[in-house]
């Protein structure tokens, strides 16, 4: 298990790098820059700009102090939030992604993994049925329109529950986001483990202990350990792109998260602030993946013996 995690620690590495690197030269070859206003600034103003915060340096040095700043974990100034850096900000917005996508990780998995196996244990049933138009349902509703239609009924209609804002992270002000992120997610969750289940239930191995006559609870306590295997290695992406937050979702219910950092950085042409959002959100999802990858393979010790 030990060379196991050491391999895959290798390999992020170049990953990482091959990220930072694209991300650094597409971000200063796009049209326009940090300090294009609406009213231009002066020439000798722009310079001054430009040469305070390195930009007046050829590219490849540009990127390479960008390295050297990285190793240090300095990962620069905001151009747009003055006297700012980017830590700051990613210090000030990650608290906000990570609690809403924690929350509605374990909602997603909790409510997901539950139905699929109930619909997988009764296939063709009222469950199953309702599972799979349930499920279509979710997965094509986009969150700009299941979130304001929660605002209208939850927050208008039946004033229930405040429409926006964080609140400090008051559980009233939670609710709404959290099933809006996570409703999409239990439909694919349940689809996923019912179809993963009801074909490890028909495999020759499940099947020979029914027929020993072993307990049900103990042939499905069984399938599962395979059956959970996918439903584990999807966690792992899902798990950073809901810690990291979602753009509309925060956007909508007006919340100080990372998404909305990302977003600003990206029409301001905050260089800084991009590359350290994208660092971020790269950095967990390699991790997040690191730990699928260990949960799998403690599953199956197959997968450590092949990779």
């Amino acid at each position: 298990m030990i060379r196991f995690i050491l391999r895959r620690l290798l390999q992020a590495v170049p990953t990482l790098l091959a990220v930072v690197t694209v991300s650094f030269f597409l971000m200063r070859l796009a049209p326009g820059g940090p300090f294009d206003l609406e009213r231009p600034l002066a020439p000798a103003a722009m310079e001054n700009l430009r040469r305070v915060y390195g930009l007046d340096r050829p590219l490849v040095a540009q990127f390479g102090s960008y390295l050297a700043a990285l190793v240090r974990g300095d990962l620069g100034p905001s151009f747009s939030f003055r006297d700012q850096s980017v830590l700051d900000l990613i210090a000030r917005g990650l608290p906000v992604s990570a609690t809403l996508g924690a929350l509605a990780l374990v909602l997603a998995t909790a409510l997901g993994v539950g139905l699929g196996i109930a619909a997988a244990l009764r296939r063709g049933g009222v469950v199953d049925r309702l599972l799979g138009v349930g499920a279509a349902l979710t997965l094509s509703l986009p969150s700009f329109v299941v979130a304001p239609l929660l605002q209208i009924a939850f927050g208008l209609t039946l004033r229930w529950l405040p429409l926006g804002g964080w609140n400090d992270g008051a559980p009233s002000h939670l609710v709404l986001p959290v099933v809006t992120l996570a409703l999409p997610q239990v439909g694919a969750l349940a689809r996923l483990t019912r179809t993963s289940l009801a074909e490890t239930l028909r495999t020759q191995p499940v099947r020979t202990m029914r027929s020993l006559g072993l307990p049900p609870a103990r042939v499905t306590r069984h399938a599962l350990r395979g059956a959970l295997l996918p439903v584990v290695a999807y966690l792992g992406p899902l798990a950073a792109s809901l810690l990291t937050g979602s753009v509309v979702v925060e956007t909508i219910f007006g919340l100080p998260g990372i998404g909305r950092y990302f977003v600003e950085g990206a029409l301001n042409r905050d260089y800084t602030l991009v590359m350290g959002t994208v660092l971020l959100v790269a950095g967990l999802v390699i991790a997040l993946n690191l730990a699928a990858d260990l949960a799998c393979a403690w599953l199956d010790p197959r997968l450590r013996a092949a990779s």
